[in-house]
């Protein structure tokens, strides 16, 4: 096993092969270039090889922080392994070597311009550091780094440029997932060289301490270390913000072998990643948990990914709290924030902040929003992040007003104070803090448990900031509550950032788990609403969100374009259990445009008979003349018996009531008759055996002869009774202009009063079997026989009899007994 271990050519044994020459050579310590070349890879090999990674503490690290270390011992394998025998720090660890003078070409123009900063510029004001670091500094020009003698020729010109790129990684995990403890097992496995820690905040530093402390490592806990210093410890670590950093660039001690950038993101601006670049010696370990989501991504600094735990993998393995969302529409009191410009700022592109605290810092919006979390979260834990300082100070008062327990913090509050009011909200004397976007990185509490955007934003790196406050776990935590204030339709191309646009989900609906196992049991903060939401902007994605949650679809939050996109596909979807629900889900349309347009699909397209024929009759109720007319259109392609039911409806409702003017009943009547011609021609010539020749002569002429017979079938029935004339005209059909207007001439004067006619039509129709009604026992024997063929020729006597009743009394019977038909 030895000899497999410690095999010619692998990264072992050339350390091993180094550090026996040192030692022949009379050193007690191992060197600077030793330490940076095989400190950290021996010792994560060391940490990895234990059946359950651990701390000094006994804490034993999660899957994915495993990762992160397993995936920088394979990127420093990789480089290791691409010099076969040779000692690979040709160009780097030459330039190692140099000094100070030689890494940076203008040494005093850099020391005025950093004398500046420390003047313009306290260390303890570290909340700033954004502006400090990536805004507000003037650039400086820094000369490319001259490549110095025993460098190989054939190094191109961007190695040069950047000669330390292979030996900077970075790691992406959420906000909760414990980036602090992978962290402290670099910390772990780094035992000889020094190990910098730089973070953007000077109270992220006092917090780190508490953490190396806490794990066990109090003992290697050091000062900032320069120049010559430190270089006899072992394993120093040092905490530092990276305006230190900056301030110090040329001039940091090489006791440090690696360097770990807590907030990787914010390591991106000119300065800080110069000053990066051109120390060439350590292992740089970039920690985000927003690498991949700002405009400048973090692989310009930190070429090589070694772990990837995003927000979405964390909830679902459980390692934070799951996330629920609310959508709040802001409401007419507050102006649309489309009038809010975006300005482009050094790292991504953010709403102007002095406008949009302009368009929020009203009264009457900071009491309907304190009023919203009394009613909603009152004693729920929260964040509250606002349009600056002054809004965040106004919100909190109108809060404190509704005897809600918050108070508003800024980079204005004092070190001190700003530490008690941290300690109270830990302890639960306070339950809302109140900030512009103080809190958004660097403080950690796992009681929080509600965040609410109060000031929208156009960045996902600000919005993941913000979400990170809620979503470490905590006992009796169910989930963290995420209230977006948008529009519940607002969709993911809207510059304003939402969760669901953070995570790129389909779906919205209200209350519910966006992302994280959906656990059923006690602590839920908020009620989840029935109807859903697509939300996503691409047209395929939508259409498959439609298909999929047809039935539970909020139709009142779409535009107008989709709402009649749902009412068409509902209509050609809809089964007999669901027509109320469909028509419950209508209930808001005042217009009733979708209303209609949903029955007339339901007329054109849907497969139950049942249903159209029910959709025709609402149709008819709603007295529409120009959706009668389509669904006149319609009925006409039908099969044979449907066909007729449907015109029966028609006629019934034309007869019942008044549906447009006397010109288009007129129209649909006819129409009608002639669908169903058959009927009507059936009765005619029962009644008068004479129809049959006329109509006969009406069919088999032609040119002048077939007008002549049409004027001969009009002269011949006026003698009959009114039912018998429409429908002998009910069944006649026309070929030539001539006989057409003849037989129109006619029909219009018999349809004076539609109604009249329509009934007469009706009368027509063969009467619906009624209902038998269920015997409690059954008939047995042959009574039961005879009794059954009795009804049986009863019935048929009765279908057949053409026997003509007084015209007044088969009317109204008729009429009856078509009315109950209809019903």
């Amino acid at each position: 096993q030895i000899d497999v271990a410690l095999a010619p050519g692998t990264p072992r044994a050339r350390a091993l092969g180094y550090a026996l020459t040192e030692l022949d050579s009379g050193a007690k310590l191992p060197s600077t270039k030793w330490r940076r070349s095989w400190s950290l890879l021996l010792g994560l090999e060391r940490v990895l090889s234990e059946e359950e990674p651990h701390l000094a503490d006994g804490t034993v690290l999660n899957p994915h922080q495993v990762d992160a270390l397993s995936g920088t011992l394979t990127a420093l394998l990789a480089a290791r392994m691409k010099v076969d025998g040779l000692e690979i720090a040709e160009p780097v660890f030459d330039i190692d070597e140099e000094s100070a003078d030689e890494v940076i070409a203008d040494d005093e123009e850099l020391a005025a311009e950093l004398a500046a900063l420390d003047e313009e510029h306290e260390e303890d004001e570290d909340e700033e550091d954004d502006e400090v670091i990536e805004q507000d500094e003037v650039e400086v020009e820094v000369d490319l780094i001259e490549s110095p003698e025993g460098t190989d020729d054939d190094i191109d010109a961007e190695a040069l440029d950047d000669p330390n790129a292979d030996k900077r990684f970075w790691f992406e995990h959420a906000t909760g997932a414990g980036k602090t403890v992978a962290a402290m097992g670099f910390v772990d496995a780094s035992r000889t060289g020094g190990i910098l820690i730089l973070t953007h905040r000077r109270n992220l530093v006092d917090q780190f301490n508490d953490e190396i402390r806490t794990r066990g490592y109090a003992d290697r806990i050091s000062g900032p270390l320069l120049g010559d210093d430190g270089l006899d410890l072992s394993g120093p670590v040092t905490v530092e913000t990276y305006q230190w950093f900056v301030r110090h660039a040329g001039n940091i001690s090489s006791a440090y072998t690696i360097v770990i950038c807590d907030e990787a993101h914010t390591a991106l601006g000119e300065k800080t990643s110069a000053a990066i670049r051109q120390w060439t010696g350590p292992v740089f370990i970039g920690m985000t948990a927003t690498g991949a989501l700002i405009a400048r991504h973090v692989t310009d600094l930190f070429p090589t990914q070694t772990s990837r735990f995003d927000l979405a993998q964390a909830a679902r393995r459980g390692v934070i709290s799951p996330l629920r969302c609310l959508r709040i529409p802001p409401g007419p009191g507050v102006r649309t924030i489309a009038n809010v410009p975006l300005r482009k700022g050094e790292v991504d592109i953010e709403f102007d902040q002095e406008m949009l605290a302009e368009l929020l810092d009203q009264g009457p919006f900071n009491m309907a929003i304190a009023d919203l979390y009394k009613t909603r979260f009152n004693g729920v834990p929260g964040v509250v992040y606002t349009a600056g300082v002054k809004h965040a100070y106004n919100v909190a008062e109108a809060f404190r007003n509704l005897n809600i327990k918050a108070e508003a913090v800024s980079g204005e509050t004092p070190k001190r104070e700003l530490a008690e009011i941290l300690a109270r909200y830990e302890a639960g004397d306070i339950d809302v803090l109140v900030n512009a976007q103080l809190l958004a990185e660097g403080w950690n509490s796992p009681r929080a448990t509600v965040c609410m955007h109060l000031a929208p934003t156009a960045s996902k790196r600000i919005y993941q900031q913000r979400v990170g406050r809620v979503t470490r776990r905590h006992p009796g935590k169910e989930a963290g509550v995420v209230v977006d204030f948008v529009h519940p339709a607002t969709r993911h191309d809207d510059p304003v950032v939402t969760l669901h646009s953070l995570l790129d989900r389909d779906v919205y609906r209200g209350g519910a788990i966006v992302v994280g196992p959906v656990r059923r049991g006690r602590g839920r903060r908020v009620r989840v609403e029935r109807r859903v939401l697509p939300v996503t902007p691409g047209e395929e994605r939508r259409h498959e969100v439609f298909e999929r949650e047809l039935w539970r679809i909020g139709v009142e939050n779409l535009d107008y374009g989709e709402q009649h996109m749902w009412a068409a596909l509902a209509g050609a979807r809809v089964a007999p259990s669901g027509w109320r629900r469909a028509r419950a889900m209508l209930q808001f349309d005042r217009s009733g445009e979708l209303k209609r347009r949903f029955l007339l699909t339901v007329v054109e397209r849907n497969d139950h008979a049942p249903l159209r024929i029910r959709a025709l009759q609402e149709i008819a109720a709603l007295k529409d003349p120009e959706a009668f007319d389509l669904s006149v259109d319609m009925i006409e392609p039908w099969s044979k018996d449907q066909r007729r039911e449907g015109a029966k409806v028609c006629l019934q409702a034309l007869a019942d009531k008044r549906i447009g003017g006397r010109d288009q009943a007129t129209g649909w009547i006819w129409r009608l008759a002639d669908y169903t011609r058959e009927l009507h021609e059936q009765y005619a010539v029962q009644r008068w055996p004479e129809t049959k020749r006329l109509l006969g002569l009406l069919v088999n002429s032609s040119g002048a002869a077939h007008a002549r017979n049409a004027r001969k079938l009009v002269q011949a029935i006026r003698e009959q009774d009114r039912r018998l004339q429409v429908a002998i005209l009910a069944s006649a059909v026309a070929h030539t202009p001539e006989a057409e207007e003849v037989l129109r001439g006619a029909r219009t004067r018999l349809a004076r009063k539609p109604g009249s006619c329509s009934r007469e039509l009706l009368r027509n129709f063969p009467k619906g079997k009624g209902r038998r009604k269920r015997s409690r026992r059954r008939r047995s024997g042959a009574a039961g026989a005879a009794g059954a063929n009795r009804q049986r020729v009863e019935r048929k006597n009765g279908d057949q009899s053409d026997e003509p009743k007084s015209d007044e009394r088969s009317s109204s019977e008729d009429t009856g007994s078509t009315e109950d038909q209809a019903a």
